[in-house]
């Protein structure tokens, strides 16, 4: 059953009978009650645990009179940036402003601040100098201690330095927060909420901080980049919510962040919980005005299946926000919530998505997760799956044939992301997945993310050589045959990560050239708070041995390395053709069918940087499409060996963030 929206003003909780607000919860962004928000979520939980909850959305941060809508709470302010890190949301790679923004009415930009988190915590201080405040959401979650930021080029300290709050709630906070509020309500001083798992506080003493590992100081981590690497593997390796250790990080002036262990995950009928709450399941009706608010449409139909993810890709934040230990709903949760879907007048029959992080997770690694923790030196599927690891698609499987025999529904899609090493190796369902992929859950491209085709570029990346990637698009090739369609997979792909010099940039371009493909947009590498190639990035070294690592940093570079991936692009041949010179490949500039330019006509002209034979013959394609006919799967990468191509073209990830 759909509920009715929280208050937005002191009349709308007079209405309700109450005359305070237990918590007010500021968000930067527009309110939408649907459990892909995480203020929806919070305030939800917060809702069911009795408490009275009112919502300041999108505040102006330049008044502090726009955060007194309610006057003072009884016991605090929550505070999120909103579901995506606001500079992520306000800057392009490029360090560019985005014009949209899909999470604010009318998807206009410019109604949250650049750090938000920290701006709206100060913003509250200046007014209500003793409430605690408790910052939550991705921002603050990725930035509760010492952190790269790459819009400053600069070390910055944990965000409870800056922003005035007491506290930080990080990763799922659905437990942590309910015991914040109970102690709050039972009367403790939030300085002294100090034991609660997935907290960070502020402190002038360590005693009674037991179990803790001492991490560099501050001073010492922004004078040598190689101690942040070395604090940030320590980190990486405690973010386990079975094994993790306390983390204490010294500031001056006698100030030190505490990290408490992670929470642990919720249980299955604890998620089932969670995503029965009485959820209005769209936007505030206030803003119709504006034409609503674009993140629903994405969402309003979709599925969320699972949270968690062990498949450890170096430039996800998800081990440090969401960890590695998957937790799924029940089958009947889903089908439940599916059967609501469909009595919504707007519902035409599709499910846009059954997914999350990664789509095709429905359980723990292995039983031995949910006792002792992820293990702290070894990864699940990298460089190969784990021989614990416990392959199976037969829940996931399941779920799907009882969504798709729903009344009312016509097609039920797979859009998250799928891990096709996972697949591979699931030796009983892992053909029997792909096969009912075909049939069922796909139309026309099934979008997977090899990010690269490298194997060297791969091995930092966390991900699988790319031959796995090979043998799961012949798997689906032989199985969209079998089913008598016309279906292609579409890569992801990523340009400038570390560890890509222009040697493996032009092997990536190759594979777009054996594969006839030329992606519209590119996924430039963006450094984002708290992943472990943020931290190559910024230090030079993978932390987790201490190695140099090549990173692409100039925009020239990464202009050119993301230009050779669309090389057929006519705007793009300069810098192609620089690369190819600085590469030592000139034999790719030519009228060969290998070759990825032509050679100028003339001083002054500019040339089709179309592949393809003095003549015009050879493989040609759309800027969207991939031929699902007849294309070569040799050809070359670095000028030696084999491609990696295959028959058939391939957020945020959004990768999407929480």
């Amino acid at each position: 059953m759909n509920g009715t929206f929280l208050p937005l003003s002191a009349d709308e909780a007079r209405e309700r009978g109450w005359d305070a607000v237990d918590f007010v919860y500021v968000s930067g962004d527009a309110y939408v009650d649907h459990p892909s928000f995480g203020m929806a979520i919070i305030t939800r939980v917060l809702e069911a645990a009795g408490y009275r909850v009112g919502v300041i959305a999108q505040p102006d941060w330049r008044d502090p009179a726009s955060v007194c809508v309610f006057g003072e709470p009884r016991l605090g302010f929550l505070v999120s940036a909103g579901n995506m890190d606001s500079m992520v949301n306000h800057y392009t790679v490029n360090k560019l402003p985005r014009s949209t923004d899909a999470y604010s009415p009318g998807g206009r930009a410019g109604a949250r601040p650049n750090h938000a988190a920290a701006v709206y915590g100060n913003l509250i201080r200046r007014t209500y100098k003793h409430t605690p405040i408790i910052l939550g959401g991705i921002e603050a979650s990725l930035r509760r201690l010492a952190h790269y930021d790459y819009w400053s080029d600069k070390l910055k300290r944990s965000i409870l330095m800056d922003s005035g709050a007491d506290i930080v709630s990080y990763g799922m906070g659905e437990r942590s927060i309910v015991q914040i509020a109970d102690a709050l309500a039972a009367g403790i001083a939030v300085s002294d909420i100090t034991y609660v798992e997935g907290t960070v506080y502020r402190t002038r003493s360590l005693e009674g901080v037991e179990d803790a590992v001492i991490l560099p100081p501050f001073e010492e981590l922004q004078a040598d980049k190689l101690a942040y690497a070395r604090s940030f593997n320590v980190q990486y390796e405690n973010s386990d919510p079975f094994t993790g250790k306390r983390l204490v990080e010294e500031y001056p002036h006698g100030v030190f962040v505490v990290q408490n262990p992670p929470a642990k995950p919720l249980s299955r009928e604890e998620l089932d919980a969670v995503y029965r709450l009485p959820y209005a399941r769209t936007y505030h009706p206030v803003y119709e005005k504006d034409g609503g608010v674009p993140a629903i449409k994405e969402v309003k139909f979709s599925l969320s299946s699972n949270r968690g993810c062990f498949g450890e890709c170096s430039f996800c934040a998800l081990t440090f926000h969401q960890g590695r230990i998957v937790t799924s709903r029940s089958k009947e949760s889903l089908v439940e919530e599916a059967r609501e879907m469909c009595a919504q007048p707007d519902f035409k029959g599709y499910i846009n998505d059954v997914g999350g992080p990664t789509a095709n997770f429905r359980a723990p690694a292995c039983a031995k997760q949910l006792k002792h923790g992820a293990c702290k030196h070894k990864s699940c599927l990298f460089p190969q799956p784990c021989r614990q690891l416990e392959a199976d698609h037969s829940d996931y499987l399941d779920v799907l044939r009882s969504l798709r025999t729903l009344p009312g529904v016509k097609k039920v899609f797979v859009r998250s992301g799928i891990r096709f090493d996972y697949v591979l190796a699931d030796c009983e369902h892992g053909e029997e997945f792909v096969r009912e992929l075909a049939e069922h859950h796909v139309s026309g491209q099934l979008r997977v993310a090899p990010e690269h085709v490298s194997d060297a570029v791969l091995r930092v990346m966390g991900k699988p050589e790319n031959a796995v990637y090979e043998r799961f698009c012949t798997m689906f090739e032989r199985a969209t045959k079998a089913a008598g369609k016309k279906q292609y997979v579409v890569p992801y792909l990523m340009s400038s990560h570390p560890g890509s010099t222009l040697k493996e940039a032009v092997a990536l371009a190759e594979f777009c050239r054996d594969l006839g493909y030329m992606p519209e947009q590119v996924q430039d590498f963006y450094p984002t708070p708290s992943t472990m190639s943020t931290a190559m990035y910024y230090t030079g070294v993978d932390p987790r041995t201490m190695k140099p690592v090549y990173t692409p940093k100039s925009s020239h570079e990464k202009a050119m390395q993301r230009a050779l991936i669309q090389y057929r692009n006519p705007k793009n041949y300069d810098l192609v053709l620089e690369a190819l010179r600085r590469a030592g490949r000139m034999d790719l500039v030519g009228f060969g069918p290998e070759c990825l330019i032509r050679p100028r006509k003339g001083k002054g002209s500019s040339a089709s940087s179309g592949r393809g034979t003095s003549k015009g013959k050879g493989p040609k394609a759309s800027q969207n499409t991939v031929r699902g006919d007849a294309i070569s799967r040799k050809g070359r990468s670095g000028g030696k060996g084999k491609a990696a191509s295959h028959k058939g073209p391939q957020r945020q990830g959004r990768r999407k963030q929480r």
